[in-house]
């Protein structure tokens, strides 16, 4: 009878799993829900486009988008048939991808923000465009930026209207060049993003954003296909909302380019699993310096000292030795007196347009300037940039920067083998992000000295947030090609305190 009873009884159907959200989603939660059969690439497209539809142009209106890729579907599609018949493509399986407008992308235009090259779409993928295509990423999007890179305070251009406005205030800016990847990678536009920085442009709006953002060692990435501003210090690499992520990304596009003299450097240097680096106890017995020659001034934000120093007890915590004060004796580390610039965008911009033959509508910074297709804020950056000498590689200004570079790493060498030290930390920015259209108040980047004159690798991580809801980020700074302990330190302190949290603009979708 209790046999009977048990068969005749009703039978509780099977629980729904929950539709796939893609807010906060990871490139390994994605992988997952593929392999669990609980998502399809078409349907992760989809819904990343209808995020764009709804708050880019719409909505909030982040203006973080100049076009978006019309083939993503089709390319979604062709990826699910590829899974079925073979599993992923690659680590980066139909991970959507926001690419900033300097990457050159074939198919879509590559206008770095102006409207002098609106038109110009190249016959090749920039390096890391291809490398992150061929690991099986879609490349979603094209994202807004400051114009030509200039900028590393707001994201202003004259190929779009209007500023891209950060989401987690959209009073305030994104800061540099690369806000538009930014803004978009926060909003969950994309699962991951690629910016470039000279000066602050991936980590300046990673920290705006409550990003993580890694500006690699000169000659680690390659920059060909990138608009230049100045290859004396232009890099490319990954903004990503997690660490993880931007390390996934990192694996894919680190290496030697021959199109990228600069990489010659990694040439016969192995590529580290930078994966490996992802250890919760990252942090113990790490020797960390506060450099508080990048951030103390008058004007540096009270409050973002405070959560600063906070995050500097997390490192503890977390088992770091903290060691300040340290300094970096820089008073006669100096650049040779009129030596004059060498490169800059002058020589670098008429190189790289006239490389690109009838594909471009203009073919040298003159022409850039004649054609009055560019926004009146940079105005007087183009004409003083032509005004300017052209100073090539091999001429006494080049040497010139060449040994005061050498000097400037001599003394940070000498401050880290003094106090054994393992990296560096600091605020990214001291300031707040400023409200759209202010520049007049401090705008506190941080970020436009160490890192770039050395050459040197730089991660930001979320730490926190100032006025409530404004992001900040902590710069990890280290030797040359230690990308693989500042992951470790980063990643330890992101897991140990979870900073990022979403911006309430952009709320999930029904």
């Amino acid at each position: 009878m209790a046999a009977l009873l048990s068969q005749a009884a009703p039978q509780t159907p099977a629980a729904t799993p929950p539709p796939f959200r893609v807010e906060e989603t990871t490139i390994d939660d994605i992988h997952a829900a593929m392999k669990a059969g609980r998502l399809t690439c078409r349907a992760l497209v989809d819904a990343y486009l209808r995020r764009i539809d709804a708050y880019d142009k719409n909505g909030p209106a982040l203006n973080a988008i100049v076009v978006v890729n019309p083939e993503a579907q089709k390319q979604a599609d062709d990826m699910d048939r590829r899974y079925a018949q073979s599993g992923p493509v690659g680590p980066l399986h139909c991970i959507p991808a926001i690419v900033k407008d300097n990457f050159e992308t074939i198919g879509l235009q590559s206008a770095a923000g102006s409207l002098s090259l609106k038109g110009f779409v190249s016959n090749r993928d920039a390096f890391l465009v291809k490398r992150i295509k061929d690991a099986g990423a879609i490349v979603l999007a094209k994202s807004n930026m400051a114009e030509f890179a200039f900028s590393p305070y707001e994201t202003v251009n004259s190929l779009l209207p209007g500023y891209t406005r950060n989401p987690y205030a959209l009073d305030r800016v994104t800061a540099g060049s690369s806000g538009g990847t930014a803004a978009a990678v926060a909003a969950n536009f994309g699962a991951i993003g690629l910016g470039s920085d000279t000066g602050n442009s991936i980590r300046g709006p990673s920290s705006h954003q409550a990003l993580v953002g890694i500006r690699s060692t000169m000659g680690l990435t390659s920059r060909a296909g990138v608009v230049p501003l100045s290859l004396l210090a232009d890099i490319a690499g990954p903004m990503t909302r997690t660490v993880a992520d931007a390390v996934a990304v990192f694996q894919v596009i680190a290496g030697e380019d021959p199109d990228d003299p600069a990489t010659a450097a990694a040439h016969g240097r192995a590529i580290p699993e930078y994966a490996q680096s992802l250890q919760r106890d990252g942090l113990k017995g790490a020797r960390i310096g506060i450099l508080r020659q990048a951030y103390e001034r008058d004007t540096t934000d009270p409050e973002i000292v405070d959560v600063f120093l906070a995050a500097v007890e997390d490192l503890k915590r977390a088992g770091a030795v903290i060691v300040d004060p340290v300094r970096v004796e820089l008073a006669e580390v100096r650049r040779a007196r009129d030596a004059g610039p060498c490169g800059g965008f002058k020589y670098d911009i008429n190189r790289y347009l006239a490389a690109q033959g009838d594909r471009v509508p203009v073919h040298s910074l003159e022409e850039i300037i004649r054609s009055r297709r560019f926004h009146p804020s940079i105005e007087a950056r183009l004409t003083s940039a032509q005004g300017g000498a052209e100073n090539g590689p091999d001429t006494p200004a080049c040497k010139a920067e060449a040994d005061y570079r050498e000097q400037f790493r001599g003394a940070v060498t000498k401050a880290m083998d003094a106090n054994r030290l393992d990296a560096w930390v600091y605020p990214t920015w001291s300031n707040p992000p400023r409200l759209i259209g202010d520049l007049n108040t401090p705008h506190g980047d941080n970020s436009q000295v160490f890192s770039p004159t050395t050459g040197w690798p730089a991660i930001n991580v979320p730490m926190g947030y100032t006025r409530g809801t404004l992001p900040i980020g902590m710069t990890i700074f280290g030797r040359a090609w230690s990308e693989a302990t500042l992951i470790k330190f980063a990643y330890a302190y992101e897991q140990a305190t979870r900073r990022r949290h979403p911006p309430a603009s952009v709320p999930p979708l029904r």
